[in-house]
């Protein structure tokens, strides 16, 4: 049992992964000392489960708002739309995830770019930061960053896994790094200059049920599995668990104001 509260700042707990055991796995969670998540959108689709639940878990759930670059197909004009008109309906405290990923497909690229500004456009407008989701495209992502950066332009860079100099040009954008499973991997690196990069320029995240930390890489991830994130960080920065806990939350209720 952990005496003190971890904020999971990127999961996506209305996966399919979870439908056995959702609401244990929650709880799992929370006694552990994780007990605040926020929960990242991906298309239309996962709109109606995220606000369900919601529903169960009002204490502890925060949801996003956006389009995930993996789902910029042909209809993403009408995603964008209703990621539009969600956010006209009632109170988000992110857009995201967003970004672009050319891991899977290099031939939406354009499309993808377009996206990704569209809905800074509207995180500008709603006053709520980005959370970006970058896989095989920090060149991109950063070109994008750079024509937008503004003092409106904030949020977190999701999953981070670059060198200290993608780190610092992320940090130059106003993101936090998003540091999750891939800090605890033998061959993740970004173990090796961590520590480089301030406290508080760090929020935690699992993006459960993927990249789960060691020991359990290859498994299912989980929320709960962050208190292994916490005890890498604590050895990397060379200050207590209870430390880590408490600043990478702050930092997380800096960035989406809860």
């Amino acid at each position: 049992m952990k005496p003190f509260s971890i904020t999971d700042t990127h999961t996506h707990l209305y996966s399919s992964e979870f439908n056995e055991d959702r609401t244990e796995m929650i709880q799992r969670a929370i006694k552990a000392g994780v007990n605040r998540f926020f929960i990242p959108a991906i298309d239309s689709e996962t709109t109606q489960s995220m606000y369900e639940l919601e529903k169960e878990f009002p204490e502890n759930v925060f949801l996003m708002m956006g389009l995930h670059p993996t789902h910029v197909k042909e209809n993403y004009e009408f995603e964008l739309q209703h990621v539009a008109s969600e956010l006209q309906k009632r109170k988000f405290y992110a857009i995201g995830e967003i970004g672009i990923d050319l891991y899977w497909d290099k031939s939406t690229l354009a499309i993808q770019q377009k996206a990704f500004r569209a809905q800074i456009q509207l995180a500008k407008q709603y006053q709520l930061p980005i959370v970006i989701h970058c896989r095989d495209a920090f060149d991109e992502v950063f070109e994008v960053l750079e024509s937008e950066k503004s003092p409106e332009l904030f949020g977190i860079f999701h999953c981070f896994s670059g060198t200290l100099a993608q780190a610092k040009q992320a940090l130059s954008y106003n993101m936090k790094l998003g540091i999750g499973g891939v800090v605890t991997f033998k061959n993740g690196k970004i173990d090796q200059f961590l520590n480089q990069i301030d406290l508080k320029e760090i929020v935690l995240e699992t993006d459960a049920p993927y990249l789960a930390p060691a020991p359990f890489r290859g498994k299912r991830n989980e929320s709960s599995y962050l208190t292994k994130v916490v005890t890498k960080l604590a050895e990397i920065y060379g200050v207590s668990e209870a430390e880590i806990a408490q600043v990478t939350t702050e930092n997380s209720k800096t960035v989406f104001g809860i």
